[in-house]
Protein backbone atom coordinates (compact mmCIF):
# COMPACT_ATOMS: atom_id res chain seq x y z
CA UNK A 1 0.00 0.00 0.00
CA UNK A 2 2.74 2.31 0.61
CA UNK A 3 4.78 2.00 -2.16
CA UNK A 4 1.73 2.04 -4.54
CA UNK A 5 0.86 5.64 -2.90
CA UNK A 6 4.62 6.54 -3.23
CA UNK A 7 4.29 5.48 -6.39
CA UNK A 8 1.13 7.31 -7.04
CA UNK A 9 2.74 10.53 -5.47
CA UNK A 10 6.13 10.36 -7.63
CA UNK A 11 3.68 10.19 -10.76
CA UNK A 12 1.73 13.55 -9.72
CA UNK A 13 5.00 15.51 -8.87
CA UNK A 14 6.94 14.61 -12.11
CA UNK A 15 3.35 15.45 -14.00
CA UNK A 16 3.30 18.58 -12.14
CA UNK A 17 6.95 19.21 -12.93
CA UNK A 18 6.51 18.04 -17.17
CA UNK A 19 3.20 19.82 -17.30
CA UNK A 20 4.76 23.15 -16.21
CA UNK A 21 7.99 22.79 -17.97
CA UNK A 22 5.90 22.02 -21.29
CA UNK A 23 3.73 25.48 -20.33
CA UNK A 24 6.87 26.99 -20.67
CA UNK A 25 7.87 25.88 -23.88
CA UNK A 26 4.51 26.66 -25.21
CA UNK A 27 4.81 30.07 -24.23
CA UNK A 28 8.65 30.48 -25.38
CA UNK A 29 7.29 28.89 -29.24
CA UNK A 30 4.45 32.08 -28.86
CA UNK A 31 6.82 34.95 -27.67
CA UNK A 32 9.22 33.32 -30.60
CA UNK A 33 6.12 33.85 -33.10
CA UNK A 34 4.77 37.07 -31.73
CA UNK A 35 7.94 39.30 -30.71
CA UNK A 36 8.66 42.11 -32.72
CA UNK A 37 12.81 41.99 -33.35
CA UNK A 38 13.66 45.34 -32.40
CA UNK A 39 15.11 48.08 -34.63
CA UNK A 40 19.05 47.36 -35.27
CA UNK A 41 21.21 49.50 -33.49
CA UNK A 42 23.51 51.94 -34.64
CA UNK A 43 26.80 51.24 -36.22
CA UNK A 44 29.63 51.98 -33.43
CA UNK A 45 32.34 54.09 -35.33
CA UNK A 46 35.65 52.06 -35.24
CA UNK A 47 37.16 54.44 -33.22
CA UNK A 48 34.95 53.45 -30.05
CA UNK A 49 35.17 49.71 -30.16
CA UNK A 50 36.19 48.45 -27.50
CA UNK A 51 39.25 46.48 -27.47
CA UNK A 52 37.90 42.74 -27.52
CA UNK A 53 39.72 39.44 -26.87
CA UNK A 54 38.71 36.21 -28.60
CA UNK A 55 39.71 32.88 -26.97
CA UNK A 56 40.27 30.33 -29.26
CA UNK A 57 40.94 26.72 -27.58
CA UNK A 58 42.44 23.85 -30.00
CA UNK A 59 42.98 20.44 -29.79
CA UNK A 60 44.14 18.04 -32.22
CA UNK A 61 42.58 19.88 -34.75
CA UNK A 62 42.85 19.21 -38.67
CA UNK A 63 44.82 21.55 -40.83
CA UNK A 64 41.92 22.28 -42.99
CA UNK A 65 39.54 22.90 -39.67
CA UNK A 66 42.15 25.41 -38.33
CA UNK A 67 42.40 26.96 -41.92
CA UNK A 68 38.76 27.69 -42.22
CA UNK A 69 38.58 29.42 -38.54
CA UNK A 70 41.48 31.84 -39.19
CA UNK A 71 39.44 32.72 -42.61
CA UNK A 72 36.05 33.03 -40.79
CA UNK A 73 37.66 35.26 -38.03
CA UNK A 74 39.88 37.34 -40.35
CA UNK A 75 36.89 38.09 -42.31
CA UNK A 76 34.65 39.93 -38.88
CA UNK A 77 33.75 43.06 -39.57
CA UNK A 78 36.08 44.53 -36.71
CA UNK A 79 38.86 46.58 -36.81
CA UNK A 80 42.13 44.09 -37.06
CA UNK A 81 43.87 46.70 -34.50
CA UNK A 82 41.09 46.36 -31.62
CA UNK A 83 41.05 42.81 -32.18
CA UNK A 84 43.03 40.24 -30.17
CA UNK A 85 42.80 36.49 -31.33
CA UNK A 86 44.22 33.75 -28.80
CA UNK A 87 44.91 30.87 -30.04
CA UNK A 88 45.03 28.20 -27.23
CA UNK A 89 46.73 24.98 -27.78
CA UNK A 90 48.36 22.39 -25.38
CA UNK A 91 51.83 22.99 -25.98
CA UNK A 92 52.90 18.93 -26.54
CA UNK A 93 49.81 18.86 -29.11
CA UNK A 94 52.34 18.70 -32.22
CA UNK A 95 49.37 17.94 -34.66
CA UNK A 96 47.66 20.99 -34.18
CA UNK A 97 50.54 23.24 -33.53
CA UNK A 98 51.42 22.16 -36.77
CA UNK A 99 48.49 23.11 -38.23
CA UNK A 100 48.12 26.79 -36.83
CA UNK A 101 51.60 27.29 -38.10
CA UNK A 102 50.93 26.36 -41.47
CA UNK A 103 47.28 28.52 -41.60
CA UNK A 104 48.81 31.78 -42.40
CA UNK A 105 47.96 33.68 -39.18
CA UNK A 106 46.79 37.90 -39.48
CA UNK A 107 49.50 39.92 -37.52
CA UNK A 108 46.80 39.63 -34.80
CA UNK A 109 46.44 36.76 -34.08
CA UNK A 110 48.62 35.23 -31.29
CA UNK A 111 49.14 31.99 -30.27
CA UNK A 112 49.54 31.01 -26.90
CA UNK A 113 50.72 27.38 -25.63
CA UNK A 114 49.11 25.28 -22.51
CA UNK A 115 51.22 24.36 -20.13
CA UNK A 116 50.47 20.18 -19.82
CA UNK A 117 48.76 19.39 -16.37
CA UNK A 118 45.15 18.40 -15.01
CA UNK A 119 42.70 19.36 -15.67
CA UNK A 120 42.85 19.16 -19.52
CA UNK A 121 39.84 20.90 -19.93
CA UNK A 122 38.58 23.64 -22.36
CA UNK A 123 38.26 25.64 -19.01
CA UNK A 124 41.49 25.78 -18.14
CA UNK A 125 42.76 26.51 -21.21
CA UNK A 126 40.31 29.86 -21.54
CA UNK A 127 41.48 30.70 -17.66
CA UNK A 128 45.38 30.87 -19.63
CA UNK A 129 44.39 32.89 -21.91
CA UNK A 130 42.51 35.33 -20.11
CA UNK A 131 45.60 35.94 -18.17
CA UNK A 132 47.10 37.63 -20.90
CA UNK A 133 44.21 38.95 -22.42
CA UNK A 134 43.94 42.60 -23.81
CA UNK A 135 40.31 42.97 -24.34
CA UNK A 136 38.06 44.85 -22.13
CA UNK A 137 35.17 42.18 -23.77
CA UNK A 138 36.20 38.65 -23.60
CA UNK A 139 34.92 36.30 -26.91
CA UNK A 140 35.11 32.53 -27.26
CA UNK A 141 34.74 30.18 -30.22
CA UNK A 142 35.14 27.05 -31.25
CA UNK A 143 37.72 25.37 -34.18
CA UNK A 144 34.34 24.51 -36.01
CA UNK A 145 32.71 27.78 -35.75
CA UNK A 146 32.04 30.43 -38.69
CA UNK A 147 30.69 33.17 -36.98
CA UNK A 148 28.60 35.96 -38.86
CA UNK A 149 30.87 39.01 -39.99
CA UNK A 150 28.46 41.30 -38.12
CA UNK A 151 28.13 39.13 -34.57
CA UNK A 152 30.82 41.22 -32.89
CA UNK A 153 29.56 44.76 -33.69
CA UNK A 154 26.22 43.68 -32.59
CA UNK A 155 27.83 42.23 -28.92
CA UNK A 156 29.41 45.33 -28.54
CA UNK A 157 25.73 47.59 -29.23
CA UNK A 158 24.33 45.02 -27.05
CA UNK A 159 26.75 45.67 -24.25
CA UNK A 160 26.79 49.76 -24.69
CA UNK A 161 22.58 49.78 -24.16
CA UNK A 162 22.93 47.05 -21.65
CA UNK A 163 24.61 48.85 -18.99
CA UNK A 164 27.27 47.55 -16.55
CA UNK A 165 24.59 45.08 -15.53
CA UNK A 166 24.67 43.18 -18.53
CA UNK A 167 27.59 40.50 -18.12
CA UNK A 168 27.39 38.17 -20.96
CA UNK A 169 26.23 38.36 -24.43
CA UNK A 170 24.99 34.89 -26.08
CA UNK A 171 24.95 34.46 -30.05
CA UNK A 172 22.47 32.13 -31.58
CA UNK A 173 24.20 28.92 -32.54
CA UNK A 174 22.84 27.02 -35.58
CA UNK A 175 23.75 23.77 -37.31
CA UNK A 176 24.87 23.66 -41.07
CA UNK A 177 25.52 20.43 -41.60
CA UNK A 178 21.58 18.84 -40.79
CA UNK A 179 21.87 17.05 -44.32
CA UNK A 180 24.39 15.20 -43.06
CA UNK A 181 21.96 12.54 -41.51
CA UNK A 182 19.24 12.44 -39.18
CA UNK A 183 20.66 12.80 -36.40
CA UNK A 184 22.38 15.52 -37.34
CA UNK A 185 18.61 17.19 -38.64
CA UNK A 186 17.82 16.11 -35.27
CA UNK A 187 20.45 18.36 -33.35
CA UNK A 188 19.61 21.06 -35.87
CA UNK A 189 16.01 21.18 -34.50
CA UNK A 190 17.22 20.70 -31.33
CA UNK A 191 20.00 23.94 -31.63
CA UNK A 192 17.06 25.68 -33.14
CA UNK A 193 14.53 25.23 -30.41
CA UNK A 194 16.73 26.46 -27.76
CA UNK A 195 19.07 28.98 -29.38
CA UNK A 196 15.94 30.67 -31.39
CA UNK A 197 13.29 30.17 -29.03
CA UNK A 198 14.08 28.95 -25.31
CA UNK A 199 16.91 31.27 -24.60
CA UNK A 200 15.54 34.45 -25.96
CA UNK A 201 12.14 33.72 -23.80
CA UNK A 202 14.32 33.40 -20.69
CA UNK A 203 16.49 36.61 -21.48
CA UNK A 204 13.30 38.34 -22.01
CA UNK A 205 12.05 37.28 -18.80
CA UNK A 206 15.37 38.23 -17.12
CA UNK A 207 16.43 34.72 -16.00
CA UNK A 208 19.69 33.02 -15.88
CA UNK A 209 21.39 31.21 -19.00
CA UNK A 210 22.64 28.58 -18.91
CA UNK A 211 25.29 29.32 -22.02
CA UNK A 212 25.84 27.83 -24.91
CA UNK A 213 29.42 26.73 -25.03
CA UNK A 214 30.88 29.38 -28.19
CA UNK A 215 30.11 32.81 -29.36
CA UNK A 216 29.61 33.74 -25.56
CA UNK A 217 30.79 38.07 -25.08
CA UNK A 218 31.64 38.51 -21.62
CA UNK A 219 32.39 41.87 -19.73
CA UNK A 220 35.79 40.97 -18.80
CA UNK A 221 35.73 42.80 -15.47
CA UNK A 222 32.40 40.73 -14.31
CA UNK A 223 33.76 37.25 -15.80
CA UNK A 224 36.81 37.86 -13.69
CA UNK A 225 35.02 39.29 -10.76
CA UNK A 226 33.05 35.21 -10.67
CA UNK A 227 36.04 33.94 -10.80
CA UNK A 228 36.41 33.15 -14.74
CA UNK A 229 35.68 29.39 -16.03
CA UNK A 230 35.70 26.49 -13.46
CA UNK A 231 38.26 24.37 -14.81
CA UNK A 232 37.46 20.98 -13.81
CA UNK A 233 33.38 21.79 -14.87
CA UNK A 234 32.86 19.71 -18.56
CA UNK A 235 30.07 22.54 -19.38
CA UNK A 236 31.70 25.40 -18.04
CA UNK A 237 29.74 27.76 -20.20
CA UNK A 238 26.70 26.28 -18.09
CA UNK A 239 28.21 26.90 -14.85
CA UNK A 240 29.60 30.22 -15.40
CA UNK A 241 26.47 31.32 -16.97
CA UNK A 242 24.84 30.13 -13.43
CA UNK A 243 27.43 32.05 -11.65
CA UNK A 244 27.50 35.36 -13.39
CA UNK A 245 23.68 35.52 -12.28
CA UNK A 246 24.67 34.73 -8.35
CA UNK A 247 26.84 37.43 -9.09
CA UNK A 248 24.01 40.04 -9.63
CA UNK A 249 24.85 40.06 -13.86
CA UNK A 250 22.47 39.80 -16.75
CA UNK A 251 22.62 38.47 -19.75
CA UNK A 252 21.03 38.90 -23.49
CA UNK A 253 20.64 37.16 -26.61
CA UNK A 254 21.45 38.99 -29.97
CA UNK A 255 20.41 37.73 -33.21
CA UNK A 256 23.76 37.22 -35.70
CA UNK A 257 24.51 33.26 -35.65
CA UNK A 258 27.46 31.56 -35.51
CA UNK A 259 26.78 28.42 -37.45
CA UNK A 260 28.55 24.67 -36.14
CA UNK A 261 28.52 21.38 -37.06
CA UNK A 262 26.15 18.68 -34.90
CA UNK A 263 28.14 15.42 -35.14
CA UNK A 264 26.36 12.77 -37.18
CA UNK A 265 27.70 9.98 -36.07
CA UNK A 266 26.09 8.03 -32.95
CA UNK A 267 29.36 7.66 -31.57
CA UNK A 268 30.46 11.54 -31.27
CA UNK A 269 27.08 12.17 -30.95
CA UNK A 270 26.95 9.77 -27.50
CA UNK A 271 30.14 11.05 -26.03
CA UNK A 272 29.66 14.60 -26.72
CA UNK A 273 26.50 14.57 -25.32
CA UNK A 274 27.28 12.12 -21.93
CA UNK A 275 30.08 15.19 -21.12
CA UNK A 276 26.95 17.71 -21.33
CA UNK A 277 24.92 15.60 -19.16
CA UNK A 278 27.94 14.58 -17.04
CA UNK A 279 28.70 18.84 -16.74
CA UNK A 280 25.35 19.76 -16.37
CA UNK A 281 24.93 17.36 -13.22
CA UNK A 282 27.95 18.90 -12.01
CA UNK A 283 26.59 22.50 -12.66
CA UNK A 284 23.64 21.43 -10.48
CA UNK A 285 25.38 19.87 -8.02
CA UNK A 286 27.49 22.88 -7.00
CA UNK A 287 24.67 25.14 -7.84
CA UNK A 288 22.54 22.88 -4.62
CA UNK A 289 25.82 22.65 -2.49
CA UNK A 290 24.88 25.92 -0.87
CA UNK A 291 20.97 25.72 -1.75
CA UNK A 292 20.06 28.66 1.00
CA UNK A 293 22.94 30.69 0.05
CA UNK A 294 22.27 30.31 -3.98
CA UNK A 295 19.11 31.34 -3.42
CA UNK A 296 19.59 34.44 -1.28
CA UNK A 297 22.32 35.53 -4.12
CA UNK A 298 20.21 34.73 -7.27
CA UNK A 299 17.10 35.76 -6.06
CA UNK A 300 14.03 33.68 -4.84
CA UNK A 301 13.00 33.43 -8.50
CA UNK A 302 15.57 33.13 -10.58
CA UNK A 303 16.72 29.93 -8.40
CA UNK A 304 13.66 28.01 -8.81
CA UNK A 305 13.88 28.78 -12.38
CA UNK A 306 16.96 27.70 -12.77
CA UNK A 307 16.06 24.31 -10.95
CA UNK A 308 12.80 24.22 -13.45
CA UNK A 309 15.08 24.91 -16.54
CA UNK A 310 18.34 23.07 -15.16
CA UNK A 311 17.07 20.57 -13.34
CA UNK A 312 13.84 19.99 -14.92
CA UNK A 313 15.82 19.04 -18.19
CA UNK A 314 18.33 16.77 -16.37
CA UNK A 315 15.06 14.55 -15.00
CA UNK A 316 13.33 14.58 -18.40
CA UNK A 317 16.60 13.68 -19.99
CA UNK A 318 17.06 10.67 -17.48
CA UNK A 319 13.39 9.68 -17.82
CA UNK A 320 12.92 10.05 -21.94
CA UNK A 321 13.49 6.05 -22.44
CA UNK A 322 11.84 4.60 -19.99
CA UNK A 323 8.56 6.51 -20.63
CA UNK A 324 8.62 6.00 -24.04
CA UNK A 325 8.85 1.99 -23.68
CA UNK A 326 6.46 2.16 -20.52
CA UNK A 327 3.88 3.98 -23.05
CA UNK A 328 2.65 1.09 -25.48
CA UNK A 329 1.95 -0.99 -22.29
CA UNK A 330 -0.02 2.01 -20.62
CA UNK A 331 -2.01 2.40 -23.60
CA UNK A 332 -2.85 -1.30 -24.79
CA UNK A 333 -2.72 -2.67 -20.79
CA UNK A 334 -4.47 0.09 -19.09
CA UNK A 335 -1.77 1.07 -17.16
CA UNK A 336 -1.47 4.76 -17.97
CA UNK A 337 -4.51 7.26 -16.64
CA UNK A 338 -5.90 9.54 -19.35
CA UNK A 339 -4.31 12.99 -17.70
CA UNK A 340 -0.85 10.61 -18.31
CA UNK A 341 -1.54 10.25 -21.88
CA UNK A 342 -2.60 13.91 -22.62
CA UNK A 343 0.63 15.03 -20.58
CA UNK A 344 2.80 12.95 -22.94
CA UNK A 345 0.91 13.87 -25.97
CA UNK A 346 1.02 17.46 -25.24
CA UNK A 347 5.09 17.15 -24.76
CA UNK A 348 5.39 16.18 -28.09
CA UNK A 349 2.99 18.83 -29.82
CA UNK A 350 4.79 21.43 -27.69
CA UNK A 351 8.28 20.08 -29.22
CA UNK A 352 6.55 20.17 -32.95
CA UNK A 353 4.98 23.70 -32.48
CA UNK A 354 8.31 25.15 -30.95
CA UNK A 355 10.63 23.50 -33.67
CA UNK A 356 7.50 25.64 -36.04
CA UNK A 357 8.82 28.77 -34.16
CA UNK A 358 12.09 28.61 -33.86
CA UNK A 359 13.63 26.78 -37.13
CA UNK A 360 14.68 28.98 -39.85
CA UNK A 361 16.35 26.04 -42.35
CA UNK A 362 13.41 23.99 -43.43
CA UNK A 363 14.10 21.10 -40.75
CA UNK A 364 10.84 21.51 -38.71
CA UNK A 365 9.15 18.42 -40.80
CA UNK A 366 11.95 16.25 -38.69
CA UNK A 367 10.68 17.35 -35.38
CA UNK A 368 7.54 14.59 -36.01
CA UNK A 369 10.47 12.08 -35.64
CA UNK A 370 11.84 13.84 -32.71
CA UNK A 371 10.31 10.90 -29.80
CA UNK A 372 13.29 8.76 -31.75
CA UNK A 373 15.29 11.38 -30.55
CA UNK A 374 14.84 11.58 -26.85
CA UNK A 375 15.82 8.40 -25.53
CA UNK A 376 19.22 8.43 -27.33
CA UNK A 377 19.59 10.90 -23.89
CA UNK A 378 18.36 8.75 -21.20
CA UNK A 379 21.74 6.47 -22.30
CA UNK A 380 23.69 9.38 -22.62
CA UNK A 381 22.60 10.32 -19.07
CA UNK A 382 22.95 6.76 -17.46
CA UNK A 383 26.69 7.25 -19.35
CA UNK A 384 27.32 10.66 -17.97
CA UNK A 385 26.25 9.29 -14.45
CA UNK A 386 29.00 6.08 -14.81
CA UNK A 387 31.62 8.74 -15.56
CA UNK A 388 30.60 11.01 -12.42
CA UNK A 389 32.00 7.97 -10.43
CA UNK A 390 34.75 6.92 -12.70
CA UNK A 391 36.06 9.76 -14.53
CA UNK A 392 34.01 13.05 -13.64
CA UNK A 393 36.39 15.41 -15.55
CA UNK A 394 37.02 13.58 -18.53
CA UNK A 395 36.78 15.97 -21.21
CA UNK A 396 35.59 13.68 -24.99
CA UNK A 397 36.98 15.04 -27.68
CA UNK A 398 34.08 15.64 -30.33
CA UNK A 399 35.83 15.48 -34.42
CA UNK A 400 35.38 18.44 -36.27
CA UNK A 401 35.31 18.36 -40.53
CA UNK A 402 34.57 20.50 -42.55
CA UNK A 403 31.14 20.58 -44.75
CA UNK A 404 29.97 23.01 -47.06
CA UNK A 405 27.99 25.65 -45.38
CA UNK A 406 24.78 26.57 -46.14
CA UNK A 407 24.10 30.33 -46.67
CA UNK A 408 21.64 31.25 -43.83
CA UNK A 409 22.48 34.79 -42.39
CA UNK A 410 26.20 35.52 -42.94
CA UNK A 411 27.18 38.10 -45.05
CA UNK A 412 30.03 37.85 -47.54
CA UNK A 413 30.72 41.37 -47.84
CA UNK A 414 33.50 41.70 -44.85
CA UNK A 415 36.03 43.75 -44.92
CA UNK A 416 39.51 42.03 -46.45
CA UNK A 417 41.44 40.44 -44.22
CA UNK A 418 44.49 42.69 -42.89
CA UNK A 419 47.97 41.51 -42.91
CA UNK A 420 49.34 37.60 -42.99
CA UNK A 421 52.89 36.98 -41.35
CA UNK A 422 54.31 33.73 -41.11
CA UNK A 423 56.43 34.33 -38.24
CA UNK A 424 54.11 35.78 -35.78
CA UNK A 425 54.90 32.93 -33.76
CA UNK A 426 57.97 32.97 -31.72
CA UNK A 427 58.01 30.21 -29.26
CA UNK A 428 59.82 26.76 -29.18
CA UNK A 429 57.61 23.33 -29.26
CA UNK A 430 58.14 19.86 -29.26
CA UNK A 431 56.82 17.64 -31.49
CA UNK A 432 57.53 14.28 -30.29
CA UNK A 433 54.30 13.87 -28.02
CA UNK A 434 51.77 11.14 -28.68
CA UNK A 435 48.89 12.39 -30.78
CA UNK A 436 46.82 10.42 -28.54
CA UNK A 437 46.86 12.33 -25.48
CA UNK A 438 44.29 12.37 -23.30
CA UNK A 439 41.71 15.04 -24.59
CA UNK A 440 40.77 18.17 -22.46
Amino acid sequence: MATSATLAASAIVLGLLFGFLIGLRILAALSALLWRKPPGSERIADDQLSVLTILIPLLREEASVVRALVDAIARLDYPPDRLDVKILVEADDGKTIRAVLEAGLPAWFEVIPVPPGEPRTKPKALNYGLASARGEFIAVFDAEDRPSTEQPRAAMAAFRSGGKSLAVVQAPLLIHNGRDGWLARQFQIEYAIHFNVWLPFLARLGLPLALGGTSNYFRRDRLEAAGGWDAWNVTEDADIGLRLARFGGEARMISPPTLEEAPSRLGPWMNQRTRWMKGHLQTWLVLMRKPFRATREMGVVRFFATQLTLGGALVASALHAPLLLWLPFGIFLGGMAPWQFALFAAGYASTIFAAFAADKQGARAWAILSPLYWPLQSYAMLRALIEMKQRPHFWAKTPHHIAELTPIDIRTSAPEPGPRTDNVIQLEFRFDAPENADPR
